[in-house]
This record gives C-alpha cells, sequence and structure tokens, in this order.
C-alpha cells in the first residue's frame, strides 16, 4: 500500500512538474537527489555503503532493468504517445510479472490468482475505457518503448525475488537510482536546455518530493514487499497505482471522476484484495 499511494501520487506530481521542466531534467534532478538522500540514510543507520565485489552484476541488472529502463522508455515513449495511452499499455507489468514468475520462480498461476489477476486488470481497463489506443504506424515507437519498459521491470522484479541484491536496502537503493540516473543526464545534456528562471518555489519543491516519497520510500516499499509476498502478488498490487493516480488528479487537477474511476477502483481493490489471501 505505501508502494502504491508512492507512486500513485507520482503520476499528478510529474504531470504538473513537466510545466517547470523538461521531461530528462526532471528525472535527472529527482534523481540524483533521490540517491544522495538514500545515501545519507544508509549511512545515519550505520548501513555498508561500498557494493560488495560480488554484488557489481545484481547491482548492474537491476540497475538498469528497475531505473534506467523504467524511467527512461516510459519519458520517451511520451514523445509519440499521449500519457492516456501510455498508461494503459505500462500497467500490463503485473501479466508479465505473473507470466515471468512461472518459469523463472516456479511461481505457478493459482486459479484464484488468475481471477485476481483479470479483476484487476479489469479495472484498470475499465479506468482508461473510452480513451482507445489510436495504434498508427507513427505512433509504434512509443508503443514499443512502453512495452519494453513493462517487461523489464517486471523482469527485475521477479530476478529480485530470486536472487536478492545483496547490500543494506537504502545503499542498495541509493546506489541504483544513482547510477540508473546517469544514462537520462547523458540524454538531458545532449537533447534539452532547460529554462531555470521560469521555474517557480513550487516546482522546486514538487522535485523534492518527487525525490523522497516516489523514489526513496515507495522503493523501499516495493523491495520489501518483494522479499514478503510472492512476485506475482506484489506485481498485482501495483495496479492500484493508476487507480490512485486518477482519484488525485482528480481532487488536484480538476480531472474527471465518475461511474467508470468508481468501477475501476472497486474491480482493482478486489483483485488486491484477493491476491493478497494467495
Amino acid at each position: 500500500m505505501v508502494m502504491a499511494v508512492g507512486w500513485g501520487l507520482n503520476w499528478p506530481a510529474m504531470k504538473f512538474l513537466l510545466s517547470e521542466f523538461p521531461p530528462m531534467t526532471m528525472r535527472c534532478l529527482s534523481g540524483f537527489l533521490a540517491a544522495a538522500c538514500a545515501i545519507a540514510v544508509a549511512r545515519g543507520r550505520g548501513e555498508i555503503l561500498r557494493p560488495p565485489r560480488s554484488q557489481y552484476g545484481p547491482l548492474a541488472l537491476f540497475t538498469a532493468l528497475n531505473f534506467t529502463a523504467w524511467m527512461g522508455l516510459i519519458t520517451v515513449a511520451l514523445v509519440w504517445l499521449p500519457a492516456s495511452e501510455a498508461a494503459i499499455i505500462a500497467y500490463t507489468l503485473p501479466i508479465w510479472a505473473v507470466l515471468l514468475a512461472w518459469p523463472i520462480l516456479g511461481e505457478t498461476p493459482t486459479p484464484i490468482r488468475l481471477v485476481a489477476l483479470a479483476l484487476g486488470f479489469g479495472g484498470v481497463a475499465i479506468l482508461f475505457a473510452g480513451q482507445p489506443i489510436a495504434a498508427s504506424a507513427a505512433q509504434w515507437p512509443g508503443i514499443v518503448c512502453v512495452l519494453a519498459a513493462s517487461i523489464l521491470f517486471a523482469l527485475g522484479s521477479v530476478l529480485s525475488k530470486r536472487r536478492p541484491l545483496g547490500m543494506p536496502p537504502f545503499a542498495a537503493i541509493g546506489w541504483q537510482v544513482g547510477l540508473g540516473t546517469l544514462p537520462l543526464l547523458v540524454l538531458a545534456l545532449a537533447t534539452e536546455t532547460p529554462d531555470w528562471q521560469q521555474v517557480t518555489p513550487l516546482g522546486w519543491a514538487g522535485i523534492v518530493w518527487l525525490a523522497t516519497v516516489p523514489v526513496i520510500v515507495a522503493y523501499a516499499a516495493w523491495f520489501q514487499a518483494l522479499q514478503l509476498v510472492p512476485a506475482s502478488t506484489a506485481a498485482i498490487s501495483m495496479l492500484l497505482v493508476p487507480v490512485i493516480g486518477v482519484f488525485t488528479s482528480a481532487i488536484w487537477l480538476g480531472e474527471p471522476l465518475g461511474i467508470r474511476q468508481l468501477a475501476a477502483l472497486a474491480l482493482t481493490v478486489a483483485g488486491v484484495s484477493l491476491a493478497s489471501r494467495t
């Protein structure tokens, strides 16, 4: 729930911040600040900051899958796709996690878990009903980017369940966020020219919030959840994220909220509740 709320609130926050910063610049500012905060928390907790040599490979792999690929590909996809269409594709993630957990972790999809997945995904489908995907040739690069981001994040989640990163939690987050943001910095420097004078104090406050709650707190909760419940169950819980995003967007940004959104919430919560009992 902490993960879902943190990432759900991320949608309206990012929508606001994109009016203040170019997309990659926004990712880099929040990413490097998050990495610094996570390392500071790790130091305060007395965690060992230097990764063991044996963890260099897993650290690079999880960084690429869970941070660089997700943040970078989703942002790049928005060049070709509207945000609503990108979200529809992105939250097929639980399906990929359930399918990948079968051969990698031996988590055979039980009938109850399949019903839970169907309920949750049905809620997301209802949530975005009326916003059809116009899969024209010009949009296919964006569709491929979002699908790749979703599948790679699901793969990273399943692999981290099979072989957790052998590092203390906040040190691991700090390293992954910091290293994962470096490729995005290259893109930002090469393609964007921010107008710093136009950034408001609320914009800077949003960067601080984005760096702490959705990245540090939500990622810490996500990795902890992967140690406590099956990977497929944890992934199904991610279906709450777009629902929370829609409700908070309605409150903060005045976006539509009606029967369709309420029905989506009911189905998704039912799916998550059923999954938690398996």
